[in-house]
């Protein structure tokens, strides 16, 4: 007997996937479904395909910090810690303050042993307070 897998979290986020990569070939510069494509990438672990999809973002929006903040987390997914920091870095220098989540974000795991990721916390941490 099959299964049936029509409520399946996983095969709806494939079947998104696909409709978002059709709309996306007709409008390939539509910046929302971009951020869709690039989000549903990362939770389908096409990493490297959501970081082609960020990297093509912070170009059409090089002042959002959230987009620098998802750009280093797809370079950290990645392997690719020294464009991670980097990043991570312009992210706060243009606003990011979520302190709690880079500190917890799972997408840094691959960071976090590394001595820089601890110094970027506390830049984040010391903007976070001087902005209260």
């Amino acid at each position: 007997m099959s299964k049936d897998r029509t409520n399946d979290p996983a095969n709806h986020d494939v079947v998104e996937l696909k409709f978002l990569e059709k709309i996306s070939s007709r409008l390939p510069e539509d910046i929302e479904i971009l951020q869709a494509l690039a989000e549903l990438y990362t939770k389908t672990h096409k990493y490297e395909d959501g970081l082609l999809i960020d990297i093509k973002l912070s170009q059409q929006l090089p002042n959002d910090d959230l987009v620098w903040y998802n750009l280093g987390c797809s370079y950290a997914l990645t392997h690719h810690p020294d464009e991670a920091f980097e990043a991570l870095s312009k992210a706060i220098e243009i606003g990011y303050a979520d302190y709690d989540w880079m500190k917890t974000d799972p997408d840094l795991n691959a960071l976090r042993n590394d001595p820089r990721f601890e110094s970027l916390l506390s830049w984040l941490y010391i903007a976070c307070t001087e902005e209260e």
